[in-house]
């Protein structure tokens, strides 16, 4: 077989892992999250002041061994021992959670509950979008070593594996930011509106046809059942913010969830009363027509749709005001039931209709992508509380991506700042479709050069980090210099 058959096929006929796998592996980050924060409270009380010596490289190599490096060796050579990796960088958070606040008076929890946080950021939904950008840009080249588990890759047709759920995270992470979830008027006509949303997406547009071209124009492996022949995922993206923003102009905010239930059913119920289905999955005459060559990403387009309605509902959700951590912790636990509910529906949907299909972008499938995404949130939620507790406790004030207490007169906005900069996820998040494009052009010519199947572990392993190590150092300089890249 020619190379590019041999990585075609390594990359198809897969069928997943568990829900509880990709769960586990969810919680890794912001595991890495507290454990970098904490690190830095640690400093603070040894040293007295931040940033870390020579900031601009300390902050840059902490930042990606504290939050890259454990999620390049969780998905690699640490994840058969994927358990055991949760259960030791929990209990090491913990020890040194418990060592920075042994000494707190006795009624620091409920006045904590009562404090007040700064109600201008959300840093846990920043934080989501950012490790979902992070975990994918690492995936898309992992998947093509065999260090990275046949099982963790995307699947065939049916089956839940942890590519499969990046796909579903990613819409659901542009929708909670969206002008709808932020409550941002609509100006002029909805029509007028509408239109300026067509005008916005041309640099989705215009990647995915740079994408379609580099493919076709050099050969380079694809896997025609994942989209489809000339459909990539930048044109997924790019329909579903569209049609998207059609429907929001005419549907209720309050009701958005009961919208996505019903356009995700009515999909499933189509699938399962007509003959959609085995055209999707068993027919193969590619050449017929377009719709044919490209049903995949085509139809893919409902589910995918219901899974950005209910990440705007959650968005208006999560944005609301709130006055103190107490209601932020309710906020929270109300996510994680949420999650729960809905990963009890799946059971009963995978049971009664049919299991998880990305392929299909089918009901299951939306379930399984918004309970895993609120179950994600929650806990980075949960993580910014912790954060900010510990900050109290230890009277550090300036750890990047978490929460502040308010304080009506506040004179560490510029230390604030100049953490700030020295902070790889606010990298990240200042340029994430630069981040994104950068991580795609980067996994081209990687595999151009490289014979990725055939690399030893260790090798595989060098070639994983410094790609990564790449991409965050040209991101960090950017936003280190207050460069943000825009496409339009």
């Amino acid at each position: 077989m020619a190379q590019r058959e041999l990585k075609e096929a390594f990359v198809s006929n897969l069928n997943g892992t568990s829900l509880e796998e990709v769960a586990l592996g969810s919680f890794l980050s912001p595991v890495c999250v507290v454990n970098r924060g904490l690190f830095l409270i640690l400093y603070y009380q040894a040293k007295g002041n931040l940033p870390l010596p020579h900031p601009l490289f300390s902050h840059l190599l902490l930042d990606f061994c504290a939050l890259i490096v454990p999620l390049v060796l969780s998905c690699t050579v640490l994840s058969s021992v994927l358990h055991q990796v949760a259960v030791s960088l929990t209990f090491f958070s913990a020890c040194v959670f418990c060592y920075i606040c042994c000494g707190c008076p006795k009624n620091t929890v409920s006045a904590f509950l009562q404090s007040h946080v700064e109600f201008n950021q959300v840093p846990f939904v920043t934080l989501f979008r950012v490790f979902v950008n992070v975990k994918t840009a690492i995936s898309i080249l992992a998947v093509d070593f065999s260090v990275f588990p046949r099982r963790y890759a995307k699947t065939e047709t049916y089956g839940t594996g942890v590519m499969d759920f990046g796909v579903g995270a990613f819409i659901f992470a542009n929708a909670l930011v969206c002008p709808e979830a932020r409550r941002r008027n609509i100006s002029g006509s909805k029509m007028s509106h509408v239109a300026k949303q067509l005008l916005s997406v041309w640099p989705l547009v215009a990647l995915g046809m740079g994408r379609l071209v580099s493919v076709k124009m050099t050969s380079y492996h694809e896997h025609v059942t994942e989209y489809g022949v000339q459909w990539n995922f930048f044109f997924t993206l790019a329909i579903v913010r569209v049609m998207a923003s059609v429907l929001l102009v005419v549907l209720p905010t309050s009701l958005l969830w009961i919208f996505a239930l019903l356009i995700s059913g009515f999909y499933q119920f189509t699938l399962e009363t007509s003959g959609l289905k085995a055209f999707i999955i068993h027919n193969t005459d590619r050449e017929k027509d377009f719709l044919h060559a490209n049903k995949e990403g085509l139809f893919s387009v409902f589910g995918y749709v219901a899974i950005y309605l209910s990440g705007v509902q959650i968005g208006l959700y999560v944005m609301q005001p709130r006055a103190n951590v107490r209601e932020w912790l309710r906020t929270f636990v109300s996510l994680l039931l949420g999650s729960f509910a809905l990963y009890a529906a799946l059971h009963t949907c995978q049971t009664l209709v049919e299991p998880v299909s990305r392929r299909l972008a089918n009901f299951p499938f939306y379930l399984w992508s918004v309970a895993q995404s609120l179950f994600f949130l929650s806990c980075l939620g949960l993580v910014d509380i912790i954060l900010l507790f510990s900050k109290r406790a230890s009277g550090c004030h300036f750890v990047p991506s978490s929460w502040n207490l308010y304080k009506k007169h506040y004179d560490g906005d510029k230390k604030s700042g100049e953490i700030g900069r020295l902070c790889l996820i606010q990298a990240v998040s200042r340029n994430q479709l630069l981040f994104f494009l950068l991580a795609n052009v980067m996994t081209g010519l990687t595999n151009s050069v490289v014979d990725t199947i055939n690399c030893s572990t260790f090798f595989s392993l060098c070639i994983l980090l410094l790609y990564m190590f790449i991409n965050c150092f040209v991101i960090y300089v950017l936003h280190f210099y207050g460069i943000t890249v825009k496409f339009w």
